[in-house]
């Protein structure tokens, strides 16, 4: 009489099912963390029990945000951070490590636009905007991962994006954006193909217009605010805390067998073009 081989399901772990979403204790390495998307994150992940450092070119406010999560109860610390420069990057995720003792996840928040049209592009304002965007990130994924790699525990690393890494945008000057955020597109998927191996995921986070001061002066023009309201499928501008509920999904457990992926929380727009 033979026996039946053992299942290949396993079994429904409530205690696993209650940790997906479980971040208490990370350490989150946030560069470019204190603008309106940056904020949400940083307050968000450190409200789930997360310890936060945030780090970006004007220390006075990363240093501010950090003091205001520390007062909520959280843990959180303020770093001077130039995304442009490698020796700062280095410098900025080094100082994270010493102020946290790990870099679990990184979440590169980093970014700028410099609108010009294709006839009016300089290479000063090209080449800003490409080592902000994109040159940062190839560095700032380098950094992360010679900490994970040293200390052999995997980790995440969530790198926020845009709409703009799929779509161009009829009528303005995005070409640096588009060429920095699809650029930053292959590079989650090629950083995730090459830290696999260390059990280091790689993901992009990528919104279109969210809520925020940045993007007031353009929701005060009724004709703009009417396009990007109508050809939005939900009919509405995204919430910050959209954006960190992804983030957090991929810094979790139940994100752990995603890497090298795109989502795109956009209401819909990415899928109706």
């Amino acid at each position: 009489m033979t026996q039946d081989p053992a299942s290949l399901t396993p079994g429904i772990d409530p205690a696993r099912i209650a940790g997906l979403f479980d971040i208490r204790d990370l350490r989150v390495f946030l560069p470019g963390g204190y603008g309106a998307i940056g904020e949400a994150i940083a307050c968000a992940m450190a409200g789930h029990g997360a310890e936060v450092t945030i780090a970006g070119p004007k220390r006075d406010k990363a240093e501010a945000l950090a003091a205001r999560i520390r007062a909520q109860g959280g843990r959180a610390h303020g770093l001077m951070l130039d995304a442009r420069e490698v020796a700062s990057i280095r410098t900025a995720t080094s100082a994270a490590v010493d102020a946290m003792g790990r870099i679990d996840v990184m979440v590169n928040c980093v970014g700028i636009q410099r609108e010009q049209r294709l006839m009016e592009v300089t290479e000063e304002v090209f080449d800003d905007v490409y080592r902000t965007n994109l040159r940062s990130a190839m560095f700032l994924g380098q950094a992360v991962a010679r900490d994970q790699i040293a200390r052999g525990k995997g980790g995440r690393q969530i790198h926020i994006l845009s709409v703009r890494a799929q779509l161009a945008l009829r009528g303005r000057g995005y070409s640096a954006y588009c060429a920095t955020k699809g650029g930053m597109a292959m590079l989650v998927k090629q950083h995730a193909m090459e830290l696999a191996p260390h059990n280091i995921t790689v993901n992009g986070v990528a919104p279109t217009f969210i809520q925020s001061d940045r993007i007031r002066p353009h929701l005060d023009r009724p004709a703009f605010r009417d396009f990007i309201l109508e050809r939005n499928p939900l009919g509405r501008i995204g919430d910050p805390l959209e954006v960190a509920g992804q983030v957090i999904a991929f810094a979790a457990p139940a994100g752990s067998y995603m890497t090298g992926q795109i989502v795109y929380l956009d209401g819909g727009v990415t899928a109706s073009q």
